[in-house]
């Protein structure tokens, strides 16, 4: 993710291998509106298609699925471990995502 100053700003690392999103290259068109919507920039272009090059740092917010004409993507906006990070953060508690009983 890039500043205005060109300089890159850290991304947030989620658990691994936990995050809802997924992409179907056989339904990709490359339109590349995953590319403009995604908050994290997790997509890039690839052979005329999109894919996904950093899947855990997916915040899982759903921009990219709600977005895709294709319907290429897909991705449980608002659940999982990224969202009991924020609602977390926001209560001032431990993460609770009900994975790590």
């Amino acid at each position: 993710m890039s500043r205005g100053d060109g300089r890159k700003m850290n991304r947030l690392q989620y658990l691994k291998d936990v995050v809802t999103l997924a992409l179907d290259r056989d339904r990709c068109t490359g339109c590349g509106v995953c590319l403009e919507v995604c908050p994290h920039q997790l997509f890039s272009p690839d052979g005329g298609k999109v894919s996904i090059s950093d899947r855990d740092s997916c915040m899982e917010c759903g921009a990219c699925a709600l977005n895709c004409p294709a319907e290429a993507i897909s991705v449980d906006a608002g659940v999982g471990c990224a969202y009991a990070v924020f609602k977390g953060k926001l209560k001032g508690t431990d993460p609770d995502c009900g994975c790590c009983d």
